[in-house]
């Protein structure tokens, strides 16, 4: 199965690099409480975290870090995505090789990053952003896999086999309960029954 964002015809809203100043404005006056991403030419606001939201990462970075010591979860690392790298994304957490991204900027190449994550928010945007717009951009910037904790319906979808074109040609989805392997060369099983506690 193809797993593919729709495309918007849209013109972009302003430039990347008008972009990166706005977003680097917000965040020092705001001390990080306002994150933005650049996707399909929009800017899209991030939403802080809640306290499930952080905890659900904890629990990964725990279960990664168990499997894989080799390997660092990094949280908030802001990614160049979507073709020619215009746009801009701020996964939950990225998958990386041990100090990966040291000395890089607020904006790294994803090349490398074997797996990014999101968590879902309760908000509005959550379906455009996580689950139609992600897959597509993180799919053509050529990253591994994505992993989509969705708290809306309780699930895992683990997405695979990048395709600059579409996206992603492979999902696996799982209710929370369920074993989900993260496949190789990461090799990673995760016991998704703990997620059960931290859903609305």
């Amino acid at each position: 199965m193809t797993v593919m964002a729709e495309r918007t015809s849209q013109t972009s809203q302003m430039s990347v690099e008008e972009f990166e100043r706005i977003a680097e404005f917000a965040a020092k006056e705001t001390e990080d409480a306002v994150r933005f991403e650049f996707i399909n030419g929009r800017i899209g606001v991030k939403k802080v975290p809640d306290g499930d939201h952080n905890t659900i990462l904890n629990w990964l970075t725990r279960r990664c870090m168990q499997s894989r010591p080799d390997l660092d979860l990094y949280q908030g690392q802001g990614l160049r995505v979507q073709r020619y790298r215009e746009g801009r994304a701020r996964p939950d957490a990225a998958l990386v090789p041990e100090a990966h991204f040291a000395g890089h900027g607020e904006w790294a190449d994803p090349d490398g990053v074997l797996l990014v994550v999101e968590v879902t928010s309760y908000d509005s945007d959550t379906d455009r952003r996580d689950r139609k717009e992600k897959p597509l951009a993180y799919g053509a910037a050529g990253i591994p896999f994505y992993l989509l904790i969705d708290r809306d319906d309780c699930t895992a979808t683990v997405y695979s086999d990048p395709d600059p074109e579409v996206g992603y040609h492979n999902s696996r989805r799982e209710a929370f309960g369920a074993q989900l392997l993260l496949p190789e060369p990461l090799g990673i099983e995760l016991d998704t029954e703990k997620l059960k506690q931290f859903v609305d």
